[in-house]
């Protein structure tokens, strides 16, 4: 057998993406559904069939260090669309993991501070605290100013609260938010 073929399963992202979301990533035929119908495709670096096609040739570096992981939206019209019933939103996922885990997003990406600070909020609230969210992203991603000037108005509007509202079943959401860690500690 001649060394220089290519084989697609020596990717090691190839394996860890299956495994961690639990689809056949190998079984893209890059039909492009997934792009063609992607809400944020337009404003990604990478279209959801670019990030499966360098998944598939082990593009690692390019992949977890793109934006695009970090822009999906999770809508999961990509997996709807999806013929082989790959689960494209799942996948993007498991690659913002590996990515943290990789270092490979070293908290200086918007997503991974948005993401950050998203998770935090719910674990500590229950729900979404806007504005602490806010406060949190915008220290992490070391972007004070922008935006500031919708500030104003929306606290006008009362689309903003100064005060966090606590979720009832807040004990709940970090018992998941438990479990999730400790499923992640066993893999």
């Amino acid at each position: 057998m001649n060394n220089n073929t290519l084989k697609w399963t020596d990717s090691t992202l190839l394996g860890d993406v299956e495994r961690r979301s639990g689809s056949p990533v190998s079984a893209c035929l890059q039909c492009h559904k997934c792009s063609s119908g992607c809400p944020v495709g337009p404003d990604m670096d990478l279209l959801p069939s670019q990030v499966m096609r360098l998944i598939h040739v082990g593009a690692e570096e390019e992949v977890l260090g793109s934006e695009a992981i970090w822009a999906c939206a999770s809508c999961e019209a990509c997996t709807a669309r999806c013929p082989m019933g790959i689960d494209v939103a799942a996948v993007m996922d498991a690659l913002r993991i590996t990515a943290v885990e990789r270092k490979a997003a070293l908290g200086d990406t918007r997503g991974n501070c948005f993401n950050k600070a998203l998770l935090t909020s719910v674990r500590w609230h229950g729900r979404v605290f806007e504005l602490g969210l806010m406060a949190m992203y915008k220290i992490a991603s070391r972007d004070l100013f922008s935006d500031m000037d919708k500030m104003p108005r929306m606290l006008s509007k009362h689309k903003l609260s100064f005060l966090p509202h606590f979720s009832r079943s807040v004990k709940d959401v970090r018992k998941i938010f438990r479990r999730a860690e400790e499923e992640e500690k066993k893999r």
